[in-house]
């Protein structure tokens, strides 16, 4: 009672198709597994944010300075009128702290 040829193929067939299955299955369940991540998904995030970060930051401190001195320049009337904004609102916190003190 030997197999029938056919039939051994077609068993080798389902067996490297639930071989496959298997493996799909074990990258699913992976997948899944890696975005139930939170902590290690926030860290990627964070991580993501700091290179932008530090890719769109000025080199050093005297950069910044020379950008934002720049930017004034281009920009006179906004950048005074933020100023007086500033201004302006830490002299009214300082007057009112002063009151109520």
């Amino acid at each position: 009672m030997g197999q029938d040829p056919g039939n051994a193929s077609a068993v080798e067939d389902l067996r490297h198709d639930i071989d496959r299955t298997r493996a799909n299955l074990g990258e699913t369940a992976a997948a899944l597994g890696a975005k139930a991540d939170v902590k290690s998904r926030a860290k990627e995030r964070v991580q993501e944010i700091r290179s932008n970060v530090s890719a769109k930051a000025p080199s050093s401190a005297g950069g910044a300075a020379s950008q934002a001195s720049t930017t004034v320049k281009q920009n006179p009337v906004p950048s005074a009128a933020i100023a007086a904004l500033v201004v302006g609102f830490a002299l009214g916190w300082m007057i009112a702290s002063h009151r109520a003190g």
